[in-house]
């Protein structure tokens, strides 16, 4: 028989581009692996340990969560999130939040001072600074705005009233004469906050501020729209959304500060107020003023930061979803043009005044629906500052995030029979469930943060689109998108309101 004879061993050489991996090497690497295991399953345990029986993903994704979700947000993705229960959870860069949406829940973190407190979104005290009032709380918080609430008295917004209808008549002229020039349907998105943002300049700061300034804060200010959306990569890099926004910022206080010293110089050589900055200081060099009256240029420049923040973008969105509310339902538009004629006496280049306004109770009745039905803010986050005991069976944990949503209550069918329906009468019927449960109307929200400028924000509101009906006729040029929601930090049409826009002939 044959016989076989093994083949000798042959010494293979290992090919140099694999390393070679010394005992230390593997043994850091062991350990390198070991640790990051023990981190992502500490997360997991801790993201479930605070969620409990909440709904919500039953797992994060590692360290981001729901980071890719939130830097597109939707109002599908938000209804989804609403409608999984009174309170959910959801948690971005292990940050864990907790969402309410039910009235009672939201209406509960926003009248508890002692257990939460505003932070907007987590870049807000990067870009309007730690020491706004907007972020005080407590005592501290109630005498601040104590002191601001004498630039919102009648006297104050008859003074503002003017301005609004002066400005609002420029804007219109321009928006005509360009629609002379090309007819075609053309974005609101832009020309609306234009007109807002030159506005709330103006009524805040006057002549103060020149007309570059006026420019520069109205450009620069879209970036700071951007990163106060509700996530953003939190790190202000250079490039980021955060970092232009502080920029945009310092721009901005350049001017606000310069405006502060000058109407104190105004105040002081004798003019009338021109403006809310001219006001407040006219206020505080009252003799029968009691309250506090050593503010600095800074901090009163803070404070119309804070009121070009809360104002810009929500009272745009507001303002946009008006035009398109009144396109879309030529009914309701016919019935404010009505009592606009019979208020005016036919005379629609009368200046509008606040008497005026008193005596239009539908425009008022549909300015409020408006909102209701398209509110600009659907919900402002708060951060826990100790355990909050929320509900009996759930307690949020300290320094998270507790966020109210005010959808919910605005569409509860209970209160607002056909919620989806855009119905102004339901305001002028005092015996009407929507007037009888005033705590489900959390447009402007509730408790101590309520916002301060309600009346301006609505009276800026109605005299746009009150002096737009008797000047104008426009056309809503629909689209797939027309009636899907863009989210940037509040709610906007998606395709930005197309309108046609036509001078409409006096009577």
């Amino acid at each position: 028989m044959p016989t076989s004879t093994p083949l000798p061993l042959i010494d293979i050489p290992i090919p140099s581009f694999i390393p070679r991996i010394s005992s230390q090497h593997a043994t850091w690497l062991c350990t390198s692996a070991a640790l990051v295991g023990a981190l992502l399953i500490l997360e997991q345990s801790v993201y479930r340990y605070k969620k409990k029986h909440l709904p919500g993903s039953t797992w994060t994704i590692p360290i981001i969560g729901k980071f890719a979700d939130s830097m597109k947000p939707t109002m599908e993705g938000y209804m989804a999130q609403w409608n999984s229960g009174a309170l959910s959870v959801v948690s971005v860069f292990n940050i864990f939040i907790v969402m309410a949406s039910s009235n009672e829940y939201s209406r509960k973190i926003l009248n508890s001072p002692s257990h939460a407190e505003p932070c907007l979104v987590n870049s807000a005290k990067s870009i309007l600074m730690p020491d706004n009032w907007v972020f005080l709380n407590g005592k501290a918080h109630i005498e601040y705005r104590r002191t601001l609430n004498a630039l919102f008295t009648r006297k104050a917004l008859s003074i503002y009233i003017s301005i609004q209808d002066t400005i609002a008549r420029q804007h219109f002229r321009r928006w005509l004469a360009d629609a002379a020039k090309d007819p075609s349907p053309k974005p609101i998105m832009k020309t609306a906050r234009n007109l807002n943002m030159h506005t709330s300049v103006r009524v805040f700061c006057g002549n103060h501020i020149p007309e570059e300034g006026l420019i520069e804060v109205s450009e620069k200010y879209w970036d700071i729209t951007r990163a106060l959306q509700l996530v953003n990569f939190p790190l202000a890099l250079p490039g980021t959304n955060v970092w232009k926004a502080i920029q945009a910022r310092k721009a901005a206080f350049k001017w606000l500060e310069m405006a502060a010293a000058k109407a104190k110089i105004a105040m002081a050589n004798g003019a009338e107020p021109e403006c809310m900055l001219d006001e407040w200081v006219k206020v505080l060099r009252d003799p029968a003023y009691k309250g506090r009256n050593d503010f600095s240029d800074r901090e009163m420049a803070m404070v119309v930061f804070s009121f070009l923040f809360a104002s810009q973008d929500a009272m745009s969105s507001g303002l946009i979803y008006g035009f398109q509310h009144l396109a879309d339902h030529p009914e309701i538009l016919a019935k404010i043009r009505e009592e606009q004629y019979r208020v005016r006496g036919n005379d629609v280049d009368k200046p509008m005044t606040l008497e005026m306004l008193e005596n239009m109770p539908y425009l008022r009745a549909f300015v409020k629906e408006s909102l209701r039905v398209k509110p600009p803010v659907t919900m402002v986050p708060y951060k826990a500052t100790k355990p909050f005991p929320i509900s009996d069976d759930y307690t949020v944990p300290a320094n998270s995030i507790v966020i109210p949503s005010f959808y919910n209550s605005l569409h509860d069918p209970s209160v607002f029979p056909d919620h989806d329906t855009l119905t102004p009468e339901r305001w002028l019927d005092p015996d009407s469930s929507a007037n009888t449960n005033p705590k489900n109307y959390l447009v402007f929200g509730s408790g101590p943060h309520r916002c301060i400028g309600i009346e301006y924000a609505t009276m800026n509101m109605g005299l746009v689109l009150a002096t737009a009906s008797v000047l104008m006729d426009w056309e809503h040029h629909l689209t797939p998108e027309s009636d899907k929601v863009q989210i940037i930090a509040t709610l906007f049409p998606k395709d930005g309101c197309l309108l046609k826009l036509t001078p409409r002939p006096k009577p």
